[in-house]
């Protein structure tokens, strides 16, 4: 599976995982200079950024290994973007991690939300 495709699928994937678990999506890939959040949504009154990770095995890492503290700084000043070009946000926010393991064959084998993935 290419790697647009595959990254794609795990987004879409993430969406329904998180609507399941309680999350309304607010939006979905924005991008500004400082690059760019897959989700956004909100959970029991916080505002959410939600980083997607889909990876097929865990041959070089897993999903939520690949979110150096490089991605974690440009998540962190996107998500700062975002909060000062909007209003009427709740005041409580925070950055979660959905990573997707997928087979060869593109089953999803494992999906691990991690609330709080970035500090």
């Amino acid at each position: 599976m290419k790697r647009k495709a595959l990254g794609e699928m795990g987004e879409g994937w993430a969406r329904k995982y998180l609507q399941q678990h309680g999350y309304r999506i607010r939006e979905t890939n924005f991008r500004c200079r400082e690059g760019e959040i897959d989700i956004i949504a909100e959970h029991e009154g916080c505002l959410v950024f939600v980083e997607v990770r889909t990876k097929t095995g865990s041959r070089f890492g897993t999903p939520e290994e690949s979110v150096t503290l490089a991605k974690q700084e440009r998540l962190a000043a996107v998500a700062m973007s975002y909060l000062q070009t909007h209003d009427s946000l709740p005041s409580e926010w925070r950055i979660d991690v959905v990573a997707i393991e997928v087979s060869p064959r593109g089953r999803i084998v494992r999906t691990e939300l991690i609330q709080n993935a970035v500090s």
